[in-house]
């Protein structure tokens, strides 16, 4: 019997605006939407190219909705993308006005001499959206 292929992950990350954060999702790291669910809205999913993540709005008692991976333990990410150019991306963002926790470097483990890992946030923003770090990769 053959095995189940796995055609897609997404993270569903909880957040306490869902209209502001989809907006610094899609002005600033590029993704796109379709449409929101939910009336007003509470859940949406970003993509770009082949990546995804949904964004899902807690009730205001829930607030704030998110703890981050990084609020338990220091070096630890929240989400992690792949990309052909991670040069290029770092570019993107920083012309987007995203605030950069760290540019890109070179990979220690391999030795291979690829540039990997922009850290990006949005916890200096004034929509007060989601503190989610996110890690870019090539």
């Amino acid at each position: 019997m053959p095995q189940p292929v796995c055609l897609e992950a997404a993270p569903y990350l909880i957040v306490d605006d869902v209209v502001a954060s989809s907006h610094f999702w899609r002005d600033v790291l590029g993704f796109k939407f379709a449409s929101y669910f939910g009336e007003p809205p509470v859940f949406v999913i970003m993509r770009r190219q082949s990546a995804s993540v949904m964004l899902r709005q807690v009730p205001s008692r829930s607030r704030p909705a998110l703890t981050t991976n990084t609020s338990k333990l220091a070096e630890a990410l929240d989400l992690y993308i792949w990309v052909s150019d991670v040069v290029a991306l770092h570019k993107e963002y920083a012309t987007n006005g995203a605030t950069i926790i760290n540019p890109p470097e070179e990979e220690g483990e391999s030795g291979r001499g690829e540039l990997e890992l922009v850290v990006v946030t949005a916890q200096k923003r004034t929509e007060n959206l989601q503190d989610t770090p996110i890690s870019v990769s090539v």
